[in-house]
Order: C-alpha cells, then structure tokens, then sequence
C-alpha cells in the first residue's frame, strides 16, 4: 500500500518558513543580485505582456480577428498568472534585503 504525505498542502506557513530561511542563509549581496536579476526579468515580460496586448488591439481593430484561433491568444492571457510567483519571490526578497539593511 502507497501512502501519501499531503500534510505539506495543508500548512503553507511551513513553505513560507523554508523560503524564509533559505533567504537567510544568503549574503545580502547574493540577495541584492538576485533581486536586480529577478526585477530585469519581470520588466522584460512586462514588456512583452504590453506588447502582446498592443498586438491583440492591434488585430480586432483591423478585422483579422475572425481568421486567427483564439487559442493563439492563450499565452498572453496566461502571462500575468505565470508571472505571479516571480512577483512574489521579489517581494519576499526586498523584504528580507530591507530587513537586513535596518539592522
């Protein structure tokens, strides 16, 4: 018999917690690097998220909006909700950058 151990699914502070101290245990310089590359890297999809909506705007103003699928559009709709957990990270990160800084 197989048992399965979901408990974790059942108490996110525990996650939170490993995040947490995995963030701790980094230097405030490899913190202060990740932060800047994550920060890049959010403003390059957002880039690419605004340009998507331009060429969607772009497409039903002009009428081809009937000879292209709607699953062609899929991916940036779907944009935002992937980039969510690379939001959250950054945040985490500038609290902890923030936390180090004070002390």
């Amino acid at each position: 018999m197989v048992r399965f151990n979901l408990g974790f699914l059942l108490n996110n502070n525990k996650i939170k917690n490993m995040h947490q101290n995995k963030l701790s245990q980094l230097s405030l310089e490899k913190l202060i690097k990740r932060r800047d590359l994550l920060k890049g890297i959010s403003i390059g999809l957002g880039i690419v998220f605004i340009l998507g909506i331009s060429l969607i705007i772009y497409i039903v103003t002009n009428d081809d909006f009937k000879r292209i699928p709607f699953a062609a559009f899929i991916p940036i709709f779907a944009l935002p909700a992937t980039s969510a957990p690379l939001l959250a990270n950054l945040s985490s990160l500038n609290k902890e950058i923030k936390s180090r800084n004070i002390k």
